[in-house]
């Protein structure tokens, strides 16, 4: 059958008859308007064959109703013609018309056509708000449209099964969380985020046949409830969380299968612990941004769009390659979850008799510490015995004896920020001006994922590993018992190397005071070690007067690495022969703004009161 359509405005379909054409239509408007001829004398013959898809911000499966949010990736196919007005980064809106682009394409045939469509549609992705992309790749890879017996009613009928999860309810804080999580990026603040129990996450991943870093769900405290709209094989790992499927109860610690519509629901954890993770088979889908599929809460990007998950939002799910049947051998055992922990440490990098007393690092190590109610991903807050100190203040940084010039901090590192510590977690800063005696090891720190207030907690050192250094330049430093590895004292300024839990090294320089020339010594070897490109370091940050070094000690020994920097540092230039490119930085005209005056009444009710800048330091 054939219809026309007259109409004295622009519509969304005429791009496919430019398209075909090869006119412009808009063009021929703004001609006509001017008074010019616009159409051809001799008839146009339209060439080959176009179609037109239109994105919108809807849920195909929720009667299409419209989404808004912050776009975090846009990418749209370089061989379509697309007419949008979204990017990344861009608010869509509920209050206007929900369509974000037209994409268009054509070939020399219908046939052409429709596989020049089908993969502009592949190469498309919208990430941070729910759209109707799937629901358009479906039906472009459906018979429906290939055989071209479309009418108008056609899509009531059309059978769609999307590849997702909707959360009806996101429990305390639920979020995407992937290893090793986000690296690389130290040294301007950004966190590695990631699970904070790893052990329990890789469990999970591996009960449903997934490779252990994949993408899974971390769930805090209690859990969410989730509808699922395609089958699926899930499997809960870590604390206790009591699920139910559409009222069933279900196994803790094993993988069963899910069918489309039914309802997951995941409650308040029973007994130990903190976190639980879901995995799915397949992995839950989320753009990379910043190198990973991360959730970093704070800074609000990561996993699914913008952060921990929310009512309403939709998970998407990658279809698994291969599915072994249920249930799945696994080599590792559940983690032991407990209310009375015992974490194995790394002494180091700041201890006795420089900053604490030896009290202080007995008491470190024999005390029993109990979990603070005010804990998160940044950071375990503890509470135990107050230090003495081997400092009456912080000397040119800070009145309180913990104070010291910023230098960059370990995941897992013990800070104490005052007299409290506080165990810095997978999303806490990378910068601070706090003593840190201990960092917990590597394979230690799953259990600051399962620390729940009122637990508690007990110390242990563990024994320093002999690794010599490559190379006799760098004096080591044999007690066992000191967080100084070595130091060098013959040459412009003294250096200190520290170690830093077991896979970081800090390296300081010369006396506690501001000074230029050892800011700027710090940063000459931060140059060096760069361009040195040493296998396995993962990031290097510098401090006000040190650096520390993120390393893979698979790829490189911490001896080696200890001689490969005092070989740099001995080479490098005087400070009064360098120059530095500079910049000059504006500040605001005022600091005394609503968020300021916010910050310094927390600051005066929960840190500290007496302190001689309060109530007011601007």
């Amino acid at each position: 059958f054939y219809f026309l359509e007259v109409n004295t405005r622009l519509q969304v379909e005429h791009p496919v008859t430019e398209a075909v054409f090869g006119i412009d239509l808009v063009e021929w408007m703004i001609r006509q308007a001017a008074g010019e001829e616009v159409i051809p004398a001799t008839p146009l013959v339209p060439k080959g064959a176009a179609m037109e898809v239109r994105v919108y911000a809807e849920i195909p499966h929720a009667n299409f109703q419209p989404s808004a949010g912050l776009l975090t990736q846009v990418t749209f196919s370089p061989d379509a013609r697309v007419d949008t007005w979204v990017e990344t980064g861009t608010e869509v809106t509920p209050f206007y018309d929900p369509m974000l682009a037209k994409v268009i394409v054509s070939g020399v045939d219908r046939p052409a056509a429709l596989a020049a469509l089908r993969a502009a549609l592949e190469e498309t992705s919208i990430s941070g708000i729910e759209t109707n992309l799937a629901y358009l790749r479906a039906i472009a890879a459906s018979d429906l449209l290939a055989s071209g017996k479309v009418a108008t009613t056609a899509l009531k009928d059309f059978a769609f099964r999307p590849e997702s999860i909707e959360v009806l309810s996101p429990g305390a804080q639920s979020s995407l969380q992937e290893l090793p999580g986000r690296l690389h990026l130290w040294h301007v603040g950004v966190p590695p985020s990631g699970p904070m129990d790893a052990r329990s996450f890789a469990r999970a991943n591996a009960l449903v046949g997934n490779a252990e870093t994949a993408v899974a769900l971390e769930m805090t405290v209690n859990g969410p409830t989730l509808r699922f709209h395609t089958d699926a094989d899930i499997a809960i790992s870590g604390a206790h969380m009591p699920a139910t499927l559409d009222g069933v109860p279900l196994p803790h610690d094993t993988a069963f299968a899910v069918k489309a519509g039914q309802m997951l629901a995941v409650g308040a954890i029973s007994g130990p612990g903190q976190r639980a993770y879901l995995a799915v088979r397949g992995a839950f889908a989320a753009p990379e941004v910043l190198g990973s599929r991360a959730t970093f809460a704070l800074g609000l990007f990561g996993g699914h769009a913008t952060g921990t998950l929310k009512g309403g939002d939709v998970l998407h799910l990658n279809p698994p390659a291969t599915r072994p049947p249920l249930p799945i051998t696994v080599s590792t055992q559940p983690a032991p979850l407990t209310r009375d922990w015992d974490i194995g440490v790394v002494y180091g990098p700041h201890g006795a008799p420089d900053f604490f007393q030896d009290e202080d690092i007995a008491d470190l190590f024999d005390a029993t510490y109990e979990v603070h109610f005010n804990s998160a991903r940044t950071g375990v807050r503890l509470m135990g015995p107050t230090p003495r100190w081997a400092r009456t203040d912080g000397g040119e940084a800070g009145l309180h004896p913990s104070n010291l010039h910023d230098n960059a901090y370990a995941v897992g590192a013990i800070d104490f920020t005052g007299d409290m510590p506080i165990i810095l977690g997978p999303d806490g800063p990378s910068l601070g001006g706090f003593v840190c005696p201990a960092v917990i090891a590597r394979d230690e720190q799953w259990k600051m994922g399962q620390l729940k207030p009122g637990d508690k907690v007990r110390f242990h050192p563990l024994p320093r590993p002999q690794d010599p250094v490559a190379g006799p330049a760098v004096k080591t430093v044999p007690e066992a018992a000191s967080p100084i590895l070595a130091q060098r004292d013959d040459g412009p300024v003294r250096v200190v190397y520290r170690r830093q839990g077991d896979d970081n090294l800090l390296v300081e320089f010369g006396d506690m005071k501001l000074d230029i020339a050892l800011r700027l010594r710090a940063h000459l070897l931060a140059a060096a070690v760069e361009e040195a490109k040493i296998p396995g370091l993962i990031d290097l940050t510098p401090g006000i007067r040190s650096l520390q070094l993120h390393y893979d000690g698979a790829q490189v020994s911490r001896g080696k690495l200890l001689g490969l920097l005092d070989e740099i540092e001995r080479n490098l230039p005087a400070a009064e022969d360098v120059v530095v490119p500079s910049r000059i930085v504006h500040l605001p005209l005022s600091w005394n703004d609503e968020d300021a005056q916010l910050a310094m009444r927390k600051y005066q009710e929960l840190v500290r009161p007496n302190a001689p800048w309060c109530p007011s330091n601007i």
